[in-house]
């Protein structure tokens, strides 16, 4: 089976922040996820703001295009309502995970050459090795994904810890 590693962690809920929100993540309107939605929208309301104060010198047959223009501006506004509306929901579920760490008496992870096991205050979640689907690793943090989804900073774990489980996660993550 072989040797059964243990990393504890030592949370501290800016390092997880650090991660989670870096850059504009987090930021309702301009996150990696609603920025592009954003900027059309913006530019679409330009648009037809500029055609409606030049309606008097549209004819009668392109009025058309002033409603063509305002139906876009409606779909490109639902469109980033509802992107603003997960991005929302993706923040408030972060928070409350960075909540529960926060009150966390236990948080290690054990791994061996075929499980992984996070425990968090006794809630253990196992898992196989081949039943995660990516994994990236970085100066400043880890992340996993497969049946359960991990990140964890390096400020969190040792220097010598965080080298442990990199190695690992690449011998063990194809």
């Amino acid at each position: 089976m072989g040797d059964e590693k243990v990393i504890r962690l030592h949370v501290n809920r800016k390092d997880f922040e650090e991660i989670y929100f870096k850059g504009n993540q987090g930021s309702l309107f301009f996150s990696s996820e609603t920025r592009s939605k954003t900027i059309i929208t913006i530019v679409i309301a330009l648009i037809f703001l500029i055609t409606f104060s030049l309606k008097e010198n549209l004819s009668k047959e392109s009025f058309g295009i002033l409603y063509f223009i305002s139906f876009v501006f409606l779909l490109c506004a639902v469109y980033l309502s509802v992107s603003i509306n997960k991005e929302s929901r993706w923040k408030k579920q972060v928070k409350r995970y960075l909540k529960s760490l926060e009150n966390a008496g236990i948080y290690e992870i054990r791994f061996n050459n075929e499980t992984f096991n996070v425990n968090l205050n006794e809630q253990h979640e196992l898992s196989m090795w081949s039943e995660f689907v990516t994994a990236e690793t970085h100066e400043d943090y880890i992340s996993m994904e497969g049946k359960y989804n991990y990140m964890f900073p390096a400020k969190s774990m040792s220097k010598k810890d965080y080298t442990v489980l990199k190695q690992a996660i690449k011998k063990n993550i194809k």
